[in-house]
């Protein structure tokens, strides 16, 4: 079959029996590289008058070669809402890793979402040119999305990205913080054995 240029697929879904059939490879190649995972495409299956509208959801290939193995497609409803991932990526510079010389924290790769399959993002735009400064954070409650259409599942105060300080600023003040450590412990054991050698008052 893979010679002949096909590939082996299957399509499934719920209340649907799941049916083995096979697909064009150049036809399916094009998808793959057009489509990404939560895009609803029409599939035409040979002897069946209406496309059905499915999803991507495995592909499998060889592991030396890459070579296109199998594909299975989720098919959905138009007017029933799904539950998927929407993978986030990262757009633009983040002047505190370009300006101060930080490193780009990247928290989450993707985020929890339901929606009709066609108000489904295919993807979520995640613009680090906000972050300013090492204090600064990108969160999930921050992102663009069509809360009118969307609804997000994924923790709003779950961290999307921020930029962590250079490294030797932050040995500096790791070391600073462990040095004055041990100086509050004795001005605290002091301060607490004062007040035991001070006579109460009657």
């Amino acid at each position: 079959m893979r010679r002949a240029g096909h590939v082996p697929a299957n399509i499934y879904g719920r209340g649907i029996e799941s049916q083995a059939v096979q697909v064009d490879l150049l036809s399916i190649g094009h998808l793959l590289k057009s489509a990404g995972r939560n895009v609803v495409v029409s599939l035409q299956v040979e002897g069946e008058k209406d496309p059905r509208p499915v999803m991507l959801r495995g592909v499998q290939r060889k592991p030396a070669t890459g070579q296109l193995l199998h594909v299975d497609f989720y098919q959905v409803s138009l007017t029933e809402k799904i539950r998927t991932e929407v993978p986030l990526v990262i757009v633009g510079q983040a002047p505190a890793a370009v300006d101060l010389g930080g490193t780009l924290l990247q928290g989450l790769d993707s985020i929890s979402v339901e929606a009709l399959p066609t108000d489904v993002p295919s993807l979520i735009e995640v613009d680090v040119s906000l972050l300013a400064g090492f204090d600064d954070g990108i969160y999930v409650r921050d992102l663009a999305v069509d809360t009118t259409k969307v609804h997000v599942f994924s923790d709003p105060d779950l961290v999307v990205a921020k930029v962590s300080p250079p490294r030797l600023v932050a040995e500096v003040e790791e070391e600073a913080a462990a040095e004055a450590a041990p100086e509050e412990e004795a001005a605290t054991e002091a301060a607490v054995a004062e007040a035991e050698a001070t006579p109460e008052k009657e």
